[in-house]
């Protein structure tokens, strides 16, 4: 079994459960990012990391969605929830390490709490901005390595296990990633200890 395969299968069963963890820490941790993220979204929307597509209905009604989903599980739990909401979305299965998007194709890209799990994180945002136009926004969020050091300190140890176990990383920064395409970090913020950053790029 690849890889790829592996954590495919991976995140098909963890779909079952994803709404209900995910709810907990949007109300412990995230806060209102979900919302922060979607509302700044315009135009032909690319969404990275769909998931069962929790953040379906923080969108804009005017923006036209497309969501990415390595798991099929995922992305059924995120076909009917468009459904009850009435939402037109095209969601398509797929690897951020390759998204199967011409250069240019969207005015927004999103990825929230998606690149803490996906394997090359770096190259996914990269493939994030191939994708994205030349004055188009770049969305993320997520849970990233602390501002304050005990605290880094026992998120190595969290992934002592979480990486093995569940390819769940908690010492990444998007924001290096970002800054090291040459793109412009517009709006950035960051709380709960530093453990939250959220950010809006653009190409420079």
């Amino acid at each position: 079994m690849t890889k790829a395969e592996r954590w495919r299968r991976y995140w098909d069963r963890k779909s079952a459960t994803y709404d209900a963890e995910m709810s907990v820490w949007d109300r412990r941790l995230f806060g209102d990012s979900r919302e922060w993220a979607c509302g700044q979204a315009v135009g032909e929307v690319l969404e990275v990391a769909v998931g069962t597509g929790l953040n379906l209905p923080a969108y804009p009604a005017d923006v036209t969605l497309t969501g990415l989903d390595l798991s099929a599980g995922m992305l059924d739990l995120a076909r009917d929830r468009a459904r009850k909401l009435g939402r037109e979305v095209t969601l398509r299965q797929g690897s951020a390490h390759e998204l199967p998007f011409g250069d240019a194709s969207f005015d927004t890209v999103v990825c929230t709490f998606g690149l803490c799990a996906i394997p090359d994180h770096a190259a996914a945002v990269g493939e994030m901005a191939r994708v994205l136009r030349p004055a188009g926004r770049l969305i993320l969020v997520d849970h990233v390595a602390s501002s304050v050091w005990p605290v880094r300190g026992m998120q190595w140890l969290v992934e002592l296990a979480s990486v093995p176990l569940a390819g769940e990383h908690f010492r990444r920064r998007p924001l290096k990633d970002v800054e090291a395409l040459g793109l412009v970090v517009e709006r950035r913020e960051r709380f709960k200890l530093g453990l939250v950053e959220r950010l809006v790029a653009r190409h420079g």
